[in-house]
């Protein structure tokens, strides 16, 4: 299908709850989750209590979750939380969550690239003796990514589907034996264990491995009834995610030892090998091997769903007239054209600035790129969670609960995590590099732009000003026609 220079349409009625939350869980990439993440959080978090963060911090996203899905009932918008903003901190607020949420979520792309390139060369090179640098394995992997957004949403969600389920299964396969074999050590979620080490490093650092359930409303114009399909596939991605990295540390501190799991984890921190480590002594080698060719499809999968994720910000920002609105064009088949190419040529160009340079991948490219990431995306879903309670509390909605208490509770989690991403960003970044330090300066700047551009665009650009509000409110009718069309629920 060719791109269509006057279509800028996405198409609709594409994606049921299960292909949302594919798309969701793939950017999560439990087995990427488990390998670094939850190893992070074991050596520099809290120990064997890591298991209990996880949970704590599904908790918090859950009692976010309930306002955010009654915001979802009366929102649709390629936009996602940059929307949210709009609707409930007005139009420069989601300018400035926009702009936040843009670079954060093509830095990820970028730092994808690095990690997924250096995992290749690694693991390709030791299974077969090829050895191709990162770079190459880098760009092959976005390229790839990119024509697979072409063929649209719908078959994204298919191939990382496929991936999902097979790196799900290993884990849960992992899981059983150490059940079978060790059993699960209920001391994890004592207190003794749960704050035990660094409990506010541990929290942030599970915090991070949930990063991506907010991309549920980017598709919510491409949703099969996206007034109800949003929400459930919200809380759907959060429970997930909460079970599975949740449950299988609580298996990986197990198998270590509780009381030893921080210590264990630390030794194995420069390799990253701990989960590999315990599954060839759980699953034997055969199984290790596995796991390796499962963790590389995990980190392509992550870098298809940010890659898809960065496009639809693009897009609704460009279609919005925030960005070229050449942005907002699409192909026949509704997938995001010229936002796409932008999006993969960035993350091209920039990790090959790094290759030029003769940088390690996961010493500076990863660290930089996927930490200020992180902290970007966590800064936004903080303002949709104020935006949310401010929108209702605007309306004076009498549902206390849904509407103020828990996504209330939900803003107080989320700012305090944001606050220890900030003041320890630089163990989010894992590095200490003066550069990669500077990098948060890059928020500051957007939050000045953006208020300086809504200034211009008010005065100077009016239309352009409204279309930041307009443009949410003509797709929201849209979604409230479709969903009266079909009586049906659609998964």
């Amino acid at each position: 299908m060719s791109d269509n220079p006057t279509n800028t349409t996405l198409k609709g009625n594409t994606l049921g709850v299960f292909s949302i939350v594919f798309l969701v869980l793939a950017a999560v990439a439990p087995l990427t989750g488990i390998v670094v993440v939850a190893s992070l959080a074991i050596a520099l978090g809290n120990g064997g209590g890591t298991p209990a963060s996880f949970f704590i911090v599904a908790i918090i996203l859950l009692l976010f979750a309930v306002g955010y899905a009654q915001m979802s009932k009366q929102l649709a918008n390629a936009g996602g939380f940059y929307a949210f903003v709009v609707k409930g901190l007005g139009r420069t607020g989601g300018l400035i969550a926009g702009l936040i949420a843009t670079l954060g979520y093509n830095f990820f792309v970028v730092g994808t690239i690095g990690t997924s390139g250096f995992f290749m060369q690694t693991v390709i090179a030791q299974l077969t003796g090829f050895n191709l640098h990162w770079y190459v394995w880098g760009l092959l992997s976005i390229a790839v990514c990119f024509i697979m957004a072409r063929r649209g949403v719908d078959f994204s969600s298919k191939v990382l589907g496929v991936s999902l389920v097979l790196e799900t299964l290993m884990l849960v396969v992992f899981d059983v034996s150490v059940l079978l074999r060790t059993g699960f050590d209920v001391s994890a979620f004592g207190p003794t264990a749960v704050f035990s080490g660094s409990f506010p490093i541990g929290l942030l650092l599970a915090a991070t491995g949930f990063l991506g359930f907010e991309a549920t409303a980017l598709f919510s114009e491409e949703a099969k009834r996206p007034l109800k399909t949003i929400p459930r596939a919200t809380y759907s991605a959060i429970i997930a995610i909460g079970v599975i990295l949740g449950v299988t540390t609580w298996a990986v501190v197990s198998a270590t030892g509780v009381e030893q799991a921080q210590n264990t984890a630390l030794k194995h921190l420069d390799a990253g090998d701990l989960l590999f480590s315990l599954i060839r002594t759980y699953l034997g080698e055969p199984m290790m091997i596995i796991a390796e060719i499962l963790l590389l499809v995990s980190l392509f999968a992550a870098m298809l769903a940010f890659h898809n994720s960065a496009t639809r910000y693009l897009y609704s920002m460009g279609r919005a007239r925030i960005l070229p609105s050449g942005l907002a064009r699409t192909r026949t088949n509704g997938a995001p054209a010229v936002a796409g190419l932008v999006q993969a040529l960035f993350g091209a160009v920039i990790a090959g600035l790094f290759a030029l340079a003769g940088l390690s991948p996961i010493a500076t490219l990863v660290p930089a790129m996927l930490g200020f990431g992180t902290l970007a995306v966590l800064i936004l879903q903080a303002l949709a969670a104020l935006s949310i309670v401010v929108w209702f509390r605007r309306r004076h909605d009498p549902r206390w609960w849904s509407t103020f208490i828990a996504p209330g509770l939900g803003f107080l989690g989320l700012l305090s995590i944001v606050l220890l991403a900030i003041f320890n960003f630089d163990i989010v970044a894992g590095s200490d590099n003066v550069f990669i330090l500077m990098l948060p300066l890059l928020l500051v700047l957007a939050v000045i732009g953006g208020i300086i551009y809504g200034a211009y665009l008010k005065s100077r650009k009016p239309a352009v000003y409204d279309a930041l509000a307009t443009d949410i409110e003509k797709f929201n009718v849209h979604a409230a026609a479709d969903e009266h069309k079909d009586p049906v629920p659609g998964l």
